[in-house]
């Protein structure tokens, strides 16, 4: 029987599939939150995760992901949970006995971070997975391949405007089938890749979707920032704008970590100045994306590079070019 079969039988009140759930994946749901927490909590919540895939075992629905990446959301938010309401506790001091509040716990974090990332990428998958096959073939090169949206049109022999129609009807499917499972995609273009986050926010949430609406316009401009001299060529980056349009994205791409100390800068160029759209930190693949509005960024970019500059960032592009805009 599969670990889905026996959520439905769980959800009819069976106590025994529960158990047997329990038996197979109460170990792994123990190192997890022992990561974080200390022998005795860890076993309280592992309890209390079970204990909720008991009460919403209904909730479950296998069309959007297997089980195994549901319960490990579950115990996620349970760890993450606990852990701010540690961090909220009062701690008496031993010196006056007034009160303040504690340091948010440092746990290494790294096993549960993996297993939300590898939910993360599982339940994406499976969601492009169920596209129709036109969006996913669009969406598939675009965004696993990272083509450019013109790499896609040439690679499937279609004109530029099809293959953005289905790029952007694709995106909205996966925002709508994800939304549900707590999962926000940020989608950023062609090329761009993708980034996964648990949750959209206020500003940054209708900012990511003027990003989208900018990526899948059939008037985005496209800027393509290859390696500068001295560099890996497997470095590069995108850039892309809208005339009339004030959002800007920027994504790079295979960047080596910087070292300690400095940071990756992004820098465009208009009417003669050097604008900064922000630092940047590569994730472990060496990706990252920049994204900044402003009325000014409407305008069509004289010059595009990335350089290393000290922590904290710079006024002006001072350090070591990365990436630059061919000329």
């Amino acid at each position: 029987m599969t670990d889905e079969e026996e959520v439905r039988l769980v959800a009819g009140g069976d106590a025994e599939a529960v158990r047997r759930l329990y038996g197979k994946y109460a170990s792994l749901v123990h190192h997890l939150a022992s990561q974080s927490l200390d022998a005795h909590a860890a076993e309280d919540l592992m309890q209390e995760v079970f204990l909720q895939v008991w009460r919403r075992a209904e909730t479950f629905d296998p069309r959007k992901g297997p089980f195994r990446p549901w319960l490990l959301q579950i115990a996620h938010f349970r760890i993450l949970n606990e852990l701010r309401r540690r961090s909220r506790q009062p701690k008496e001091s031993a010196g006056d006995q007034e009160s303040f509040l504690q340091g948010i716990p440092d746990p290494d974090p790294q096993p549960m971070e993996a297993s939300w990332r590898q939910y993360r990428q599982q339940a994406v998958q499976d969601a492009v997975d169920r596209l129709p096959a036109l969006q996913r073939q669009a969406l598939s090169l675009a965004f696993f391949e990272e083509l450019s949206h013109e790499q896609v049109a040439r690679t499937l022999k279609l004109p530029l405007g099809t293959v953005k129609t289905r790029i952007r009807s694709g995106l909205l499917r996966l925002r709508s089938v994800l939304a549900p499972t707590g999962i926000a995609l940020v989608l950023i273009g062609a090329g761009l890749g993708m980034l996964f986050r648990s949750g959209w926010l206020g500003g940054e949430d209708r900012r990511s979707q003027r990003a989208l609406e900018l990526v899948s316009s059939s008037d985005t401009r496209e800027i393509h920032l290859s390696a500068a001299s001295g560099i890996s060529p497997l470095t590069h980056g995108w850039y892309r704008s809208r005339v009339g349009f004030p959002t800007v994205v920027m994504a790079l791409h295979k960047f080596p970590p910087a070292p300690v100390g400095s940071v990756y800068q992004g820098w465009v160029r208009l009417s003669g100045v050097w604008v900064s759209l922000g630092t940047a930190s590569p994730d472990a693949d060496g990706n990252a994306v920049l994204t900044q509005e402003a009325p000014g960024f409407a305008r069509a970019p004289e010059a595009l590079e990335v350089t290393l500059e000290p922590s904290g960032g710079s006024l002006a592009p001072t350090g070591a070019v990365i990436v630059l805009s061919n000329p």
